[in-house]
């Protein structure tokens, strides 16, 4: 077929409901001559209904084209990494263009024509760390609209205790009708729904219309207009971000929930009030060379928190490889207080060298755990788990992958649970994660950026309690057929088991279940009988929506198990697994990584009829995609990874602004004589106000440079009367007409009527005004007996679009977005800082490349952030002079 155009359209996986359009300035991207863009969007609708878990998304968004000529008009989601997509559809004219699921294979030998042209239809890309972008282009003629519509299915997977639905909004625009809803049912009872988002401000989060009752919650938001815009004046909208809603069900049965619909059956199993059993875990540290610099340094800071977080009836060790192997005991210790304290010391101490002997270091940890298992020093109820992070390729020892494996799954020899952690995009995941599986576990990828502490600690948290082991699920060989998988390796609390299959009768009212496990004091085991459940007495009004669901969840979950399966095995049962997952996702129309969805555009002149190819990505492919946007992406790429903006004031005094949307930062210095107090935040609407003032060094040192910092903040809510006044070594608390004091050298938490705040000791201060912004103030002690320096203060805000569009200040006026381009890179006075020229608030400004400390992970030392620094106290950068933010008093506004 020539002139065909082809487009793959990557698809995710992730634990989100939808996600709305989001390509590169907005919902949708209009291409064509500049001054022809007459494209309005009209709507953007979401409708997710999530039924017992298994959640049907449905986006759709209708434009309209205003002018007399032909617009192409893209067409951008991103999507959750464990989704499937169901179906998708453009209307045009009245006719309506279908996607058809195909096998993969078949679809490319059908188009190889438009794949060997090497022409696309619109953008492909990965999309962050748990998304990657769907993309559909088409032409629409003048005085014509589209009306795009997108289907997923996924089943929401509990973790820590709770599933979440996320909705990512990113339209870019005001739009006429704009509309979030949300139906929750779930026959096993609605523990809690919370709703929670980046850019709910409190006039919007009045909007939010939630309805929970014992068995179905509905979320509802639909913003007019005016309520979208960033200001009364502005195009601009304030919905941008992450729209995130958090749910439990109720959980009473030890057999847990067993439901049955139209011939098809789901167990949930997560009993309630289940003993903790003790886990014996050996961590596995890659101390290699390629884990210089920031990866070495956050995996200390993960593993101090880590250590926290051990139960003194847990017994661990530490290996810590390069070409070598070293441990920090010859044998697990329990974690007493003492114990902990030591290795936290051992591994402050770890540095990074040499090269990577993965080999060596899981089969001495392998070694330390069969020894103490077979010397009787573990306890005989308890758990044995192996935890390995590293960032690369074993080039040290045995170097031959398929060996390394065979050599772990032998010493092994299935008595203990090998969690594998992948740091960074230089490691070969599918090793990892084949040796993870062939070995009870599981693997993970740790992405590179300033969360990757957090996003360790947070995997340590989903396996650090485990519950029962060797999980078996058992039903009627003559009740039921075509189960998924039935037997779990361990149970960690905070999960949920989840097994579905086929009745053999239609008509079958009930069976019996059982469920056997290994639990801390005695083995478990439970049975009970499985019923029938009537959904139109459950729900008598809206027993329409629900369909095959049941039988939609069964086939969801059967072929995520059997693509894992078609990983490993013998040849012959690799090619079984995968003819079946093949079979079923034709049948049911799923979009996974061995089918392709082919949409036929209508006809056009210049190209003819132009199929879009949607596939879905591998772990693999993503992770090239990846290497291959850090090796080839855009200057600079180093900001932190969070979904928004950070704003801080810290040092000397350095102010910070970071936006992750742009990957960029920008900051600027603030110089005055000691003493000078700014107004930072000052929104008058809410009655806010922050200020800070300046205090100097305790001597003016050799060089007469006199440096300034940060030393007293006073923080005021005039309508919730609230007062506080931090300095370097008291912070004083005044609500219900009280004052309260404490020192620095205290440990606190103290929740009020008006004001929370947490304290931790010589570290930071957290304060969270009510329905309200949240503040962190950091305390950087410095050596008592330096001659010239002193004890100073960081300011840090959470929450910032709780404020109102009248925020000001220093730092409060870059609350609601600051735009800015930034051309012309040229070489500076010192060569690793070029200079470059920015556009900003109709100024053109020298601005210079550089680096500033965010200190909000890394307390000691800070972590460098390159930013843009505007000169001159941020001269054209910030609205006025530096000096219009001077007040007269710690809480004066003028």
């Amino acid at each position: 077929m020539s002139g065909l155009r082809y487009l793959r359209l990557l698809l995710l996986w992730g634990s989100a409901c939808l996600w709305l359009p989001y390509p590169a300035q907005g919902a949708l991207v209009i291409s064509g001559p500049s001054n022809s863009f007459q494209v309005e969007v009209q709507s953007v609708l979401v409708d997710c209904t999530v039924t017992s878990r298994f959640a049907h998304s449905v986006m759709t968004t209708e434009a309209l084209n205003l002018g007399n000529v032909s617009q192409e008009i893209f067409f951008e989601v991103d999507l959750p990494k464990t989704a499937f997509i169901s179906n998708f559809s453009m209307e045009i004219e009245g006719q309506v263009y279908v996607g058809e699921v195909k096998e993969k294979e078949k679809a490319k030998k059908e188009y190889e024509g438009a794949v060997s042209s090497g022409q696309t239809a619109g953008l492909v890309k990965v999309s962050g760390r748990k998304m990657e972008k769907f993309s559909v282009s088409v032409n629409i003629a003048g005085n014509s609209g589209v009306i795009f519509s997108l289907t997923y299915e996924e089943l929401l997977e509990r973790k820590l205790g709770q599933y979440e639905i996320l909705v990512r909004v990113k339209p870019k625009q005001v739009v006429n009708k704009f509309q979030i809803v949300a139906n929750i049912y779930e026959p096993q009872g609605i523990a809690y729904v919370n709703i929670h988002s980046t850019f709910l401000t409190n006039d919007l989060l009045l909007l939010v219309e939630k309805t929970v009752s014992e068995k179905e919650a509905h979320i509802s938001f639909s913003p007019t207009m005016e309520q979208q815009r960033k200001c009364p004046d502005c195009d601009g909208t304030i919905i941008d971000g992450d729209f995130i809603i958090k749910y439990d069900v109720k959980r009473s049965a030890a057999l847990g929930e067993i439901q049955v619909v139209n011939g098809y059956f789901v167990h949930f199993f997560a009993p309630p009030n289940l003993p903790r059993v003790p886990k014996n875990v050996v961590f596995v540290i890659d101390r290699s060379g390629s884990m210089y610099g920031r990866k070495i340094q956050q995996t200390r800071e993960a593993m101090l928190l880590i250590l926290d977080d051990l139960n003194e009836d847990d017994s661990f060790s530490i290996v810590q490889f390069d070409h070598n192997i070293d441990v920090w005991k010859p044998s697990l210790t329990r974690a007493t207080t003492g114990n902990v304290a030591d290795a936290k010391i051992y591994v402050r101490n770890i540095r990074d060298s040499g090269g990577t002997d993965i080999n060596g270091g899981v089969l001495r940890a392998v070694e330390m755990l069969a020894s103490d298992r077979a010397s009787g020093l573990l306890r005989e109820r308890s758990i044995d788990m192996i935890i390995l992070l590293t960032d690369g390729m074993p080039n040290s020892g045995e170097w031959h992958l398929p060996k390394i494996q065979e050599n772990v799954r032998n010493a092994i020899g299935g008595k203990m649970s090998l969690f594998c952690l992948g740091f960074g995009n230089d490691v070969d995941y599918s090793f990892l994660d084949m040796m993870s599986r062939q070995n009870k576990g599981l693997a993970r990828r740790i992405f590179e950026g300033s969360d990757a502490a957090l996003q360790l600690k947070g995997f340590y948290q989903e396996v650090s309690s485990p519950l029962l082991s060797e999980v078996e699920l058992r039903y009627p060989d003559n009740a039921v057929e075509s189960v998924t998988t039935t037997h779990f390796d361990q149970f960690f609390d905070g999960s949920e088991i989840v097994v579905a299959g086929h009745l053999l009768d239609n008509n079958l009212d009930s069976f019996l279940a059982e469920v056997y496990g290994r639990g801390f004091q005695e083995d478990f085991q439970v049975q009970g009988q499985a019923t029938t459940l009537d959904w139109n007495v459950l729900y008598p009004d809206e027993s329409y929506i629900f369909g095959k669901f049941m039988e939609r969840l069964w086939a969801y979950l059967s072929i995520q198990q059997l693509l894992e399966k078609s990983k490993s095995g013998t040849p012959e049962e690799k090619a079984n697994a995968t003819a079946k997952a093949l079979d079923m996702s034709l049948r049911y129309s799923f979009v996974t990584p061995l089918t392709s969805m082919v949409v036929t555009k209508p006809e056009d002149k210049e190209h003819g009829d132009d199929p879009l190819i949607a596939d879905k990505l591998t772990e693999e492919e993503r992770q090239e995609a990846e290497r291959d946007a850090s090796r080839y992406g855009s200057y600079p790429s180093s900001t932190p990874s969070s979904s928004s903006p950070t704003y801080f004031v810290d040092s000397d005094p350095h102010f910070m602004i970071e936006l992750p949307d742009k990957n960029d930062a920008l900051c600027f210095n603030i110089n005055d004589k000691p003493g000078t107090i700014y107004n930072l935040v000052k929104d008058t609407t809410l009655g806010i106000l922050v200020n800070g003032q300046t205090i100097g060094d305790k001597m003016i040192p050799p060089d007469g440079t006199i440096n300034t910092y940060l030393g007293r903040f006073g923080i005021v809510h005039n309508i919730l009367g609230v007062k506080l006044e931090v300095t370097t070594t008291t912070i004083s608390v005044y609500q219900d007409d009280s004052w309260m004091k404490f020192l620095w050298s205290d440990t606190a938490s103290v929740k009020g009527k008006n004001v929370d705040f947490v304290l931790h000791k010589d570290r930071s201060l957290k304060v969270t005004l009510k329905d309200s912004v949240k503040f962190v103030i950091l305390l950087h002690k410095v050596w008592e007996k330096h001659p010239y320096h002193r004890d100073y203060l960081g300011f840090y805000t959470l929450d910032t679009h709780l404020l109102s569009p009248s925020v000001h200040g220093l730092l409060g006026q870059f609350y609601h977005g600051i735009e800015y381009e930034v051309t012309d890179l040229r070489e500076g006075e010192v060569p690793e800082k070029p200079d470059a020229t920015m556009f900003v608030k109709g100024l053109e400004l020298n601005v210079t490349r550089g680096w500033q400390r965010d200190f909000r992970r890394d307390w000691k030392n800070g972590e460098k952030i390159p930013c843009w620094f505007v000169h001159n106290n941020g001269t054209g950068l910030v609205d006025g002079n530096a000096t219009d933010y001077i007040v007269s008093g710690l809480f004066k506004t003028v």
